[in-house]
């Protein structure tokens, strides 16, 4: 019996150490935050061992998450779901059924997961559109993009590039009653970089006649040189999205090959020759005083010229839309910034929103003090939070006061 108690006690007390994470003390709903996060690196941690067993890539097991949270395309009262293709690429189309006095808005969102996980199918996705084609009488469009490890850079930004051009054609535009001059670009998470991205390539596409009026960018990851930021530093064990695991993300984007990941880890993996794109990122610039919190910036310490010369992807604009200059962000339409204080990517969002205003772009940078990496979608059951909640309303808020 006494040994049955001990080996009880002992198993309870791993398990509570292994649920147990510290919480930002300005975070509600600390609990459920902790079990959700326990939740996600448990996930990561059983994807981690059966890639070390060779039964499964890393990221193929924690696509078991985005399986798990597949809904099919179901219409409802409000909005007709179906999925079909634009371009030859998979959508999730969502149609308003609801009267409209004129031409419908329209927003085409890109989800997130690191360029490796989600669709436009998972729970969270799906809901998340609905909302907002129902709340906003609008047309959605969400891309089911290609993704590594199967498909590298710059697979996923073709695919939902060719969507968005496609779907800006007036023709199509028609079909659908879409307003040409109310289409909105949307993401979160590598989502809002491939919609950062595709806002750009669009201004220097001559064959795309119909603008964006806007460009929503919810936590977006927007530049591959300097992962060592301090909000990469701060948060690099805060809920859901530590550094380690967007380091992988960063990696997979481009290659499968593990030396690229090491010299991401180490920060490690610029060559002199680019140095002068850290101008772009650099932080003792570009954010404010009080995200600083007395970290002295650095110069980089600069890694083998042979990485980019193998995967010059993570150089390019279109993986890093903060590598553009000030000149290419003149143009960009409307935008709004969601950061979260306790996420790893906090700083690219606070670096791209000041970079915009001072080329001239209207910016609503919202940044929430007590959230983290991916609130967003936390809006169901069994994983629903407030603060879910507040900034889904905040980002539909600003679509329906600005698109």
């Amino acid at each position: 019996m006494g040994a049955k108690l001990l080996c009880f006690c002992l198993a309870a007390a791993l398990l509570a150490y292994y649920i147990y994470a510290p919480i930002p003390e300005d975070i509600e709903e600390p609990w459920k935050v902790m079990f959700i996060s326990a939740s996600f690196r448990a996930v990561s941690d059983l994807a981690a061992v059966a890639d070390w067993l060779g039964l499964m890539h890393y990221m193929e097991g924690l696509m078991l998450i985005t399986s798990a949270e597949y809904v099919p395309p179901t219409s409802d009262e409000n909005v007709t779901v179906t999925d079909t293709e634009f371009s030859n690429v998979a959508v999730r189309l969502y149609l308003p059924r609801k009267p409209s006095d004129g031409l419908r808005r329209a927003v085409v969102f890109f989800h997130g997961g690191g360029w490796c996980l989600g669709q436009a199918g998972m729970r969270s996705y799906d809901h998340l559109t609905r909302w907002t084609s129902n709340m906003l009488n609008a047309v959605v469009v969400s891309v089911n993009y290609r993704l590594a490890p199967q498909y590298h850079f710059p697979a996923q930004f073709e695919d939902v590039y060719s969507v968005t051009k496609f779907f800006l054609q007036r023709s199509v535009l028609s079909q659908y009653g879409v307003d040409p001059d109310r289409v909105c670009v949307a993401g979160d998470s590598a989502g809002g970089n491939l919609a950062a991205a595709v806002a750009q390539q669009l201004l220097e596409d001559s064959e795309v006649e119909t603008k964006l009026k806007a460009q929503a960018l919810l936590y977006p990851a927007l530049q591959t040189l300097d992962l060592n930021l301090p909000s990469y530093q701060e948060n690099a064990n805060k809920p859901i999205l530590s550094r380690s695991l967007v380091v992988a993300f960063w990696s997979e984007y481009f290659t499968s090959d593990p030396s690229l990941r090491e010299a991401m880890a180490s920060n490690r993996h610029i060559p002199l020759e680019s140095s002068h794109l850290f101008q772009f990122v650099n932080w003792s610039n570009l954010l404010p005083e009080e995200l600083k919190k007395g970290r002295v910036y650095t110069s980089p310490v600069y890694g083998s010229p042979e990485l980019a010369q193998k995967y010059p992807g993570f150089l390019d604009a279109r993986a890093a839309p903060l590598l553009v200059s000030d000149a290419q962000l003149r143009g960009l339409p409307l935008t709004y910034v969601l950061t979260c204080e306790h996420d790893v990517l906090r700083d690219d969002g606070f670096m791209y929103a000041r970079r915009l205003r001072a080329a001239g772009v209207p910016v609503t940078h919202d940044h929430a003090r007590d959230a983290f990496h991916g609130a967003v979608t936390f809006v169901l059951s069994p994983t629903e939070l407030a603060v879910g909640h507040r900034l889904r309303n905040r980002y539909i808020e600003w679509l329906n006061e600005n698109l």
